[in-house]
């Protein structure tokens, strides 16, 4: 396989939200309610909802500056790309990066919505949902066909809503969810509990895959507070262990067969040790503990089960066999700090390397199509959507890394 005969499909990115989104979206008696973007004092960018304000931490939208300027204060519009927020400039930052389609997690309303989650009047955060869930499908989605898989928000404290939520925006062609991965840390019932069975029966009805980012138990892995952010980088991925063993040795996969749960930027190089675990506790406590999977072991339902992703993940790909290749995809992760964003083909080449490229199809678009219901050939010949044509399209494109330090002064000064 030629780096530039690459079909890449990335089913781990973030959108940056654009200013307007709820314009026109939400229901006369709401609009009042609508989050608003705002430009602070100093110059810098937030949403304003509820009260509260929600920054944008720089390194949730860093692709396209030098590593030295990353950094965790919030941010100015004129700071980041604009392929963070508009479509049109995403869609040829994706083609100068040889990315044929891309899913995008939430960022000011996180992971799984826990900010409309916190609203008092139910109503209107249902409200709120749904108009982001249109924007994301109808704008975001909507304005490049083939580009973007649509990724649903759910009604975290409404199960039943959820369902009917996950069923509407299946009719209009999504057929992905974001959820948490602990909603007991959320101070929801836990996933063992039958409370989210609602939710479970419409994804596997609709094919629509559960998305579990790392983070979306808002609790950051820490030690002590005096720990490092390398330490918070390091435990991210294995962040997921908790949600994986939850995942499968609840009654989920049990009740619901056909459903389909999606680790997002969980790797994948731990994996092959998880399953092997998992099916030595259980040879040596089915005897004794009640839990009865069947004639199968526990691997074997994770493994069929369970969407795996890397960004760069060469232990994984290694041990890929020890999984199961029609489940594992890749992803981009930008604008995020971990993004390989522009040089994503060349520097996954190297995961690559051996692999026949049957199996590299697979993981670079033809389980992430077959999983999330996405034809991009439906509306782009297969021949332009390779890593050479797409960037060939774009070739006047800047991608340039560029210091907006001196930005800085003058924002602060507004």
């Amino acid at each position: 396989m030629n780096v530039d005969d690459l079909i890449l499909v990335s089913v781990d990115d973030h959108v940056i939200e654009p200013a307007h989104m709820f314009e026109g979206r939400v229901a006369k008696r709401y609009a009042d309610k609508a989050p608003r973007f705002v430009r602070r004092e100093n110059g810098t960018m937030a949403w304003v909802y509820e009260g509260q304000e929600i920054l944008n931490p720089a390194l949730n939208a860093v692709a396209g500056r030098p590593p030295s300027e990353f950094g965790m204060e919030p941010t100015t519009i004129e700071e980041i790309r604009p392929g963070c927020y508009s479509i049109d400039a995403r869609v040829k930052d994706m083609s100068a990066n040889g990315v044929l389609g891309s899913m995008c997690f939430p960022s000011f309303p996180r992971f799984c919505g826990q900010l409309f989650m916190q609203t008092a009047d139910k109503a209107q955060a249902a409200e709120m949902v749904r108009a982001y869930n249109d924007w994301h499908i109808e704008d975001w989605a909507g304005t490049h066909p083939g580009r973007i898989i649509p990724l649903g928000l759910p009604m975290m404290w409404d199960p039943v809503g959820t369902a009917a939520e996950v069923r509407r925006l299946a009719a209009k062609g999504c057929h992905a969810v974001t959820f948490s991965s602990s909603p007991y840390d959320l101070g929801l019932p836990s996933i063992y509990d039958e409370h989210w069975d609602p939710f479970w029966e419409a994804c596997a009805d609709e094919g629509t895959v559960v998305c579990i980012h790392l983070g979306s138990n808002s609790a950051p892995p820490m030690t002590s507070p005096d720990a490092p952010i390398e330490l918070i980088y390091t435990l991210s991925p294995i962040g997921l262990f908790s949600a994986a063993a939850d995942l499968l040795w609840s009654p989920v996969f049990r009740k619901f067969p056909s459903l389909r749960i999606a680790l997002s930027e969980g790797g994948t190089g731990w994996l092959p040790y998880f399953c092997e675990r998992v099916d030595y506790i259980y040879k040596h406590t089915q005897h004794w503990s009640g839990m009865d999977l069947g004639d199968r072991l526990p691997s074997e339902i994770f493994k069929e089960q369970v969407i795996f992703c890397f960004i760069d993940d060469l232990v994984g790909v290694e041990n890929r066999h020890h999984l199961n290749i029609d489940n594992i995809t890749w992803e981009c992760d930008y604008p995020h700090s971990d993004t390989t964003w522009p040089h994503a083909p060349e520097i996954l080449m190297k995961s690559l390397v051996d692999v026949p490229d049957d199996e590299i199809n697979k993981i670079t678009h033809l389980n992430a199509m077959r999983h999330f219901r996405y034809d991009p050939f439906a509306h782009i010949a297969r021949e332009r959507a390779t890593v050479g044509a797409l960037r060939a399209q774009v070739s006047d494109w800047d991608i340039s890394v560029r210091s907006v330090g001196n930005l800085r002064p003058a924002e602060r000064a507004f």
